[in-house]
């Protein structure tokens, strides 16, 4: 008997790449009647189609070879200048060269992942954490050093211990932000001893902020990069507030570490799409933004008070959650000796979709956690996504109550 040798032999980084539970339970989505409450997608209600239109003419009619050809990896140098511009504004020390447009800021993730993780470097990553970082990491080979959290975010004690918890850390991750998945902000005292803690322990900090323009009473406090512009790598994207189908977002990168993370980029896909750059810049350049942002802050407020109502008044004593000050999520800790993971088939059954929380642990998950999305649903749907959810979570609690003893 002869036994040949695969054909294909895979990296042994293939065997960490997994795939994504939101992409899996996206598809479900996709069956008539699911009112979903589980992918983290903007409402396509808040899309500036009109403007898109406008600006596509205008850069066809305008600069079409320019357009339609390769570009700079860097990105186009208008939209990188109007990004450094925007920063300032809200109190960051940035210049134009320092800003790298990536196709998403997940590609952001991923350079990061690629330039500054070895196999078997130790990564910091709150608990909770976005459940794509862990997936553009992972690949790296990373060993994960959970950070536990509290209700204003990653404890600073435990960050200061790193050196002796996990030496080499490379870097912590973390979303102050109206964070995915939990909906917190980290307040302006955790932040000043989160950069005090990083610096004591020389762990330098990769700051996501996606969502810290999504707030619905007050803006969040400066950024983490405003703070430590030597120790931050800072990553913003277009998503949230114009259209994701973009892939638009960027870099902010300390000036040492920038000609790396370019290279990386030249190596993925040489550059973000040039025609993609200069519509985004054309609709955002003359103030766009600040009349639009705030129709989408008062679009997922309603929708958030509407998530809170639902909440106080479906799901049963047990359930723990706070309504979030911005972002797009709500997250619930469900009655003692619940498990998302088995609520969800069940929940999926009566027409309602969400996301477990487990998946967004590097260890230890917590099984009964959950994360609900608001923005996509009406207020209406909301009530009616919420009532379905409780009652599911009510019976689920009955039936796996023991039998009483005769």
């Amino acid at each position: 008997m002869t036994f040949e040798l695969p054909l294909w032999n895979p990296a042994r980084r293939a065997a960490r790449m997994n795939p994504s539970i939101l992409r899996e339970i996206l598809k479900v989505t996709d069956r008539p009647g699911i009112l979903s409450m589980a992918g983290g997608l903007p409402s396509p209600d808040t899309f500036p189609v009109e403007a898109m239109r406008a600006a596509c003419d205008k850069v066809l009619r305008e600069t079409p070879r320019e357009a339609l050809q390769y570009a700079a990896s860097e990105g186009f140098m208008p939209l990188r200048e109007w990004v450094a511009n925007h920063l300032r504004g809200q109190g960051m020390t940035v210049d134009a060269d320092q800003v790298l447009i990536t196709t998403g800021s997940q590609q952001g993730l991923d350079l990061v992942a690629k330039v500054l993780v070895d196999a078997g470097a130790p990564v910091a990553v709150e608990a909770p954490t976005y459940l794509g970082a862990l997936q553009a990491f992972a690949p790296m080979e990373p060993i994960f050093a959970s950070i536990p959290s509290d209700a204003d975010g990653p404890l600073p004690e435990a960050v200061a211990a790193l050196p002796h918890d996990a030496p080499g850390t490379r870097f912590m991750y973390v979303l102050p932000n109206f964070q995915n998945p939990s909906g917190r902000v980290m307040p302006e005292a955790r932040r000043e001893a989160l950069i005090a803690a990083a610096k004591q322990a020389r762990v330098p900090l990769v700051e996501d902020n996606p969502y810290g323009d999504l707030w619905y009473d007050t803006p969040p406090p400066k950024t983490l990069a405003a703070r430590w512009p030597e120790g931050v790598i800072y990553l913003g994207s277009f998503s949230k507030v114009l259209a994701p189908g973009l892939r638009l977002g960027y870099v902010v990168a300390p000036r040492e570490l920038f000609p790396k993370l370019l290279q990386a980029k030249q190596a993925a896909d040489l550059h973000t799409p040039g025609f993609n750059q200069r519509v985004v810049y054309e609709v955002i350049r003359d103030g766009f933004l600040d009349q639009h942002v705030p129709t989408i802050r008062d679009r997922y407020r309603a929708q958030r008070d509407a998530m809170r109502e639902a909440l106080t008044q479906h799901l049963p004593p047990g359930s723990v959650w706070q309504a979030p000050s911005g972002g797009m999520f709500c997250w619930v800790r469900l009655p003692e000796g619940c498990d998302a993971v088995a609520l969800l088939p069940k929940a999926v059954d009566e027409g309602v979709a969400f996301v477990p929380g487990a998946a967004f642990y590097a260890h230890a998950p917590d099984l009964r956690t959950v994360r609900l999305s608001f923005v996509t649903l009406t207020p209406d749907q909301i009530h009616t996504a919420v009532a379905i959810f409780g009652m599911v979570l009510k019976r689920h609690l009955t039936e796996d109550q023991p039998e009483p003893t005769p």
